[in-house]
């Protein structure tokens, strides 16, 4: 699909809202009339001038966009979208205020169930969730052309934020209460924030010397400006919400020292699944072999992109992938900006089975990814000096669907060849750290090393709670908000009776 410009994309919703409204003069809109109208393609940076930028790639709907994207809702009373929503958002509600011109109001309807849209509007897959329900995409037989949900969403938030309309939530009385939210994720910041709308004290410990999780250390600026994060978080602190960094639950205090020892009455552990898979392969400790966790905290938590940030940088000219996700596809594009020549990805699947968004698939070819299909790593290759200088691979073939529904890959054997690279970044998804397992005696994890909990987030403890990626393994930032939700009405309505 060839580039289109901003101003052009403007231009024709210009012309498409006028239309809509020479209709709607005439009278209510048909399903016909909707359906017929084109989704809004999201204006980006140029992709060969992006690569090399840190600058955020989607550069938001227009007003215009926004309004002729929001008449493309056929405002369903049984809210299928709804239902696909891990938090629950009024979509329908929402959408039919944008198509009004009313934004302020809308963004206020999803704040009733999410206080962070404009982060979710970037990130969340919303073509799994909300959009994968929506009436117009199935009528069309295609996901991608479902309302365009997630950025509408994107686009009253930051219409909020930029013309400072942000208003902050009613706080209930203070209840005396105190309640420690371990890790500052979209997990915890969403129980923080619930919690404290019921009138407690809470306080946040991050791990990290800057709060937001994977929002800040995981998630790329081409896709998440911190400054966003940021401006959430601060939202929280005028909230009343006090948060504690370079604070490791573990290791500088116990989650039991904590309950009972600072006088805590609850708490929520959201610490993510932070603790990277690898190969375990030959080679795999020689110098120039990264995990993605590693890569994309060096480049995001502490800016090695800039100069100034005096962050060491592994110089590589062509550097390989191997994985297949959103994590995957961060780090491809962030080899670019850290002065790569050439980028691969190697993935023992084919496109179509790869778990990655496809708008982030795009991005990535666009801006020059180079995809290597079924193929695999054997070993890693290294030179006199310890240093990374290809890996092997075999070749693969699809076999029958795995437990996931994908086709298995199998191995071609005899089809080992060479794959030239002086970087690899491992990116084959996380485990959650033993660390709190370890230090909190009777908290009750999985094979798998995630927490047990029950349907109200609540785990094996009483008085302690869980949710987002040490619960589920590594999910999605709006899932992980659902459980954040789920354990604060559980945590609000044990300390209301405690």
């Amino acid at each position: 699909m060839s580039y289109v410009t901003p101003q052009k994309l403007s231009e024709i919703a210009v012309a498409e809202l006028a239309a809509v409204n020479r209709k709607l003069e005439q009278g209510p809109l048909t399903t016909k009339d909707r359906m017929a109208i084109p989704q809004q393609d999201m204006p980006v940076l140029e992709p060969r001038e992006r690569a090399r930028l840190m600058d955020e790639v989607a550069m938001g709907y227009t007003s215009e966009q926004a309004m002729v994207e929001a008449q493309r809702c056929l405002q369903c009373k049984n809210q299928p979208c709804v239902n696909g929503c891990p938090v629950n958002v009024p979509i329908p509600q929402f959408i039919a205020e944008i198509a009004k011109g009313d934004f302020k109001k809308s963004v206020d309807i999803i704040k009733t169930t999410n206080l962070l849209p404009a982060i979710c509007g970037r990130v969340c897959p919303q073509e799994k969730q909300c959009q994968e329900q929506c009436t117009v995409g199935k009528a069309l037989k295609d996901v991608e052309k479902s309302v365009a949900i997630g950025r509408l969403e994107r686009f009253v938030a930051d219409y909020e934020r930029e013309n400072n309309l942000q208003t902050l939530p009613d706080i209930a009385p203070a209840t005396g209460k105190r309640v420690a939210i371990i890790g500052s994720g979209p997990a915890g910041l969403t129980a923080a924030a619930d919690v404290r709308r019921a009138g407690h004290e809470v306080v946040v410990f991050e791990a990290f010397h800057k709060s937001g999780g994977v929002m800040v250390y995981g998630i790329p600026e081409f896709r998440l400006p911190k400054s966003i994060v940021s401006q959430e978080i601060d939202q929280l602190k005028k909230m009343g919400v006090q948060f504690r960094e370079n604070f490791l639950v573990g290791r500088t205090g116990t989650l039991m020292q904590l309950l009972e020892e600072q006088g805590f009455d609850a708490a929520f552990v959201g610490t993510g699944a932070g603790l990277p898979k690898f190969l375990n392969v030959e080679g795999e400790n020689l110098i120039g072999v990264f995990s993605a966790n590693e890569y994309l905290t060096r480049a995001n938590l502490m800016r090695a992109y800039d100069k100034n940030a005096d962050t060491p940088l592994y110089d590589a000219k062509h550097v390989a992938i191997v994985g297949g996700g959103n994590v995957a596809m961060d780090a491809a594009r962030t080899a670019f900006r850290l002065g790569a020549e050439k980028v691969s990805v190697i993935y023992r699947r084919t496109r179509n089975e790869m778990p990655a968004r496809r708008e982030e698939i795009a991005h990535a070819e666009e801006e020059g990814v180079e995809f290597l299909f079924l193929e695999n790593p054997t070993r890693i290759l290294g030179d006199e000096e310890g240093r990374i200088r290809g890996v092997e691979a075999l070749s693969y073939e699809l076999g029958e669907p795995d437990e996931s529904g994908r086709r298995s890959p199998v191995a071609i054997p005899g089809s080992e060849h060479e794959i030239p690279c002086d970087a690899l970044i491992v990116a084959l998804g996380n485990d959650s750290s033993p660390l709190m397992m370890k230090t909190t005696p009777g908290l009750e994890v999985n094979r798998k090393g995630n927490i047990t909990t029950d349907e109200h987030c609540a785990t094996s403890l009483p008085k302690v709670w869980a949710g987002g990626d040490i619960v589920q393994g590594a999910a999605t930032v709006i899932l992980a908000m659902g459980d954040g939700r789920r354990a604060a009405a559980s945590i609000n309505q044990y300390l209301k009776q405690a």
